[in-house]
């Protein structure tokens, strides 16, 4: 598959999606571009949202991380289930009950400005960074496949891809991207599907004779329980998992915008258990995927293709995709699932952040309409700008396969989230607001310091995901030890009102 025919697959495929944009975007309104008018169908927001979870990261990476880790990432996606079902079942109602358009205007009530503030700098710093991830992969890929040809310069692939982003969201918002995620999601889907068969094919397997085959089980190992100091170890990784989706799904303005479009809480929580679902079974896919990529490449001698001179495992799907002779079907599906996957998480992000910009930091809501139009639309182009200078920079410093990576700075920029949320959901207490700040900067120090302590000065202990539920109960003792006893009368009011919430006039 040649440059130039990629070149036209993206094309067609953008102009696919700028027709959505056109008839979902005719509004133009900020209730549209940050809730969708509380409309989207939850059957809808359910299937769009696999593909905004699972993202050009578990397109790429995952597939590629299997050689190193096997099948170890299912005990994370494990812990992930219950995470999502800690989000349907005790946050949504929160949302749903204060009628948010950015879920950290909770904090604003329960403790303060500067909580209110931390919390959101704490979402605004995560997401930059989570979608730089994403897009990193689909530009690497790009920049290897077609622009090295041509010798365009990778800022310049960066440039286009975020360009292009901006141009189908700038109008519609999460409205829009409720519709383009199913469409992403079906194209990613379809992609792992028609990839599996062609090789099994190739391989003269079925698929019962490749899941029994000793090549398989070289690269099935699923639970790690051996060494409890070892970074993959089953409860760390749960744990981790589960408090990775608490924080990267519940306490993310990205993935509860679109719950929040749904018609009530109900549907919502339909939507959430049944996405869930899902995820895990789709992930298991892409592990299944990730091993028969291997096997391919071993038998038939393909080697990890190269990235400024360094093997990078990452780009072992699309070389066998699209360079090793397993037809244009393959090829055209690999490019339109990792287009899909790559931009149904990283046009959200976009959208998340300038709804969490404008509403969190620039108080679009006490504006007129036509004044907050003004702002969101500055505001979204600032951010795609914000995107592309950080994707850049990933070029240069990272160093380590990207799901990994991206997993590792959750530990570090969601921690002070999860312990603000943690103390406000299961205390009473107020805290002395303006030192909130200083606990959620000392709790991320802590872990950032505590990870970089070598594992022989710990009896050969290496820290893993379990660093996020250590940030946030840090962060947690931190609002602890900068408490107001409230008032009694108080006390008891806020207690009727969390267990019996339809009192709340």
């Amino acid at each position: 598959m040649s440059g130039l025919h990629i070149l036209l697959l993206i094309g067609g495929y953008f102009v696919l999606l700028l027709v959505i944009s056109h008839f979902t975007g005719k509004n133009d309104s900020n209730e549209d571009f940050f809730k969708a008018g509380k409309q989207s169908p939850w059957y809808l927001v359910a299937f769009g949202m696999v593909g905004a979870s699972l993202s050009g990261v578990t397109f790429i990476s995952v597939p590629g991380w299997v050689a190193d880790s096997q099948f170890s990432y299912m005990q994370v996606v494990f812990g992930y289930f219950f995470g999502y079902m800690v989000t349907a079942f005790v946050l949504l109602p929160i949302y749903y009950r204060q009628n948010v358009t950015s879920i950290y205007e909770y904090l604003d009530e329960r403790f303060g400005f500067v909580s209110y503030k931390v919390g959101a700098v704490s979402f605004f710093i995560s997401r930059v960074l989570g979608a730089a991830f994403r897009l990193f992969l689909v530009a690497i890929v790009l920049q290897q496949f077609v622009f090295d040809a041509w010798q365009v310069p990778f800022e310049l692939t960066v440039i286009l891809s975020i360009l292009l982003i901006w141009i189908y969201t700038f109008k519609g918002g999460i409205k829009t991207i409720v519709w383009t995620d199913t469409l992403q999601t079906l194209f990613m889907l379809l992609s792992v599907g028609f990839s599996i068969y062609f090789i099994l094919d190739e391989l003269n397997w079925t698929l019962a004779d490749y899941l029994s085959s000793q090549e398989f089980k070289a690269y099935n190992k699923t639970w790690f329980t051996e060494d409890f100091f070892a970074k993959n170890h089953l409860v760390k990784s749960f744990l981790g998992g589960m408090f990775i989706t608490i924080c990267m799904t519940g306490l993310d303005q990205d993935m509860m915008q679109k719950n929040l479009t749904c018609r009530n809480l109900g549907e919502a929580q339909k939507n959430m258990v049944s996405f869930s679902i899902v995820l895990v079974l789709v992930t298991f896919v892409f592990m299944m995927l990730g091993a028969l990529l291997f096997i391919y490449a071993d038998r038939y001698d393909i080697s990890l293709p190269l990235m400024d001179g360094s093997p990078k495992s990452d780009l072992l799907f699309p070389e066998i995709a699209i360079n090793s002779g397993l037809g244009m079907t393959v090829a055209i599906t690999f490019m339109l699932g990792l287009i899909a996957a790559a931009y149904s998480s990283a046009d959200s992000a976009l959208t998340s952040l300038t709804t969490s910009f404008c509403v969190d930091f620039l108080g679009t809501g006490k504006k007129t309409e036509e004044e907050a139009k003004k702002t969101r639309r500055a505001t979204h182009v600032g951010m795609s700008l914000l995107l592309i200078l950080v994707v850049i920079a990933f070029k240069y410093i990272l160093d380590r396969n990207v799901i990994d990576g991206l997993l590792t700075v959750a530990s570090y920029t969601y921690g002070p989230l999860l312990g603000l949320f943690s103390f406000g959901i299961f205390t009473t207490y107020k805290v002395r607001d303006k030192l909130v700040w200083v606990v959620a900067v000392a709790s991320v120090g802590l872990i950032v310091a505590l990870a970089k302590v070598p594992p022989s000065y710990l009896g050969g202990y290496v820290f893993g995901y379990e660093l996020l539920p250590l940030n946030g109960l840090l962060t947690f003792i931190g609002l602890f030890l900068i408490r107001k006893r409230a008032p009694l009368a108080q006390t008891e009011h806020h207690l009727r009102l969390r267990n019996h919430p339809d009192q709340r006039s």
